[in-house]
């Protein structure tokens, strides 16, 4: 597997349908603009048991704010965490906790619960089967891609 910090963005390739290409493999992510390179970024996508699956897919939802419905923390009321790291379908909630979402900023559902959004890319597969980028670059990512963008995974 091949692991780059490069990440970059051309602001003069314009117009043109977005096209996102996710590379499990090599952990990049691709964004063309009528074909041609706009910009990469390295992503980490998910890790064994929770594998980000390939296919041809599109955006179906983007939010600037968005948290887990799945993954987080249980916290007190007054904010302090009791149980980090849960699974709300597998991790019980502690007496008089709450669930507080992991953050997802910059979220762009792909496929199902599978979504690309801003998060830690330590150089290899980490993430529960979501597509996380650089904050930075998720932020352009989202900017330049709509509802509707066509999305390729490929192994």
């Amino acid at each position: 597997m091949r692991f780059t910090n490069k990440s970059w963005w051309r602001h003069d390739v314009a117009g043109g349908t977005p096209h996102i290409k996710i590379d499990l493999s090599e952990q990049m992510a691709y964004f063309y603009k009528g074909g041609r390179l706009a910009g990469m970024s390295p992503v980490s996508t998910g890790k064994a048991g929770h594998r980000t699956p390939p296919g041809t897919f599109r955006i179906s939802e983007k939010k600037v704010n968005h948290r887990s419905n799945l993954y987080g923390h249980y916290v007190s009321r007054s904010g302090y965490v009791l149980r980090s790291n849960v699974d709300v379908r597998r991790d019980r909630r502690p007496p008089g906790s709450v669930f507080r979402g992991a953050s997802m900023d910059y979220m762009m559902r792909v496929n199902g619960p599978i979504s690309m959004h801003a998060g830690y890319v330590p150089g290899y597969p980490a993430s529960h089967g979501c597509i996380r980028l650089p904050w930075h670059m998720a932020k352009i990512f989202f900017a330049h891609a709509s509802v509707g963008t066509k999305v390729s995974i490929v192994p």
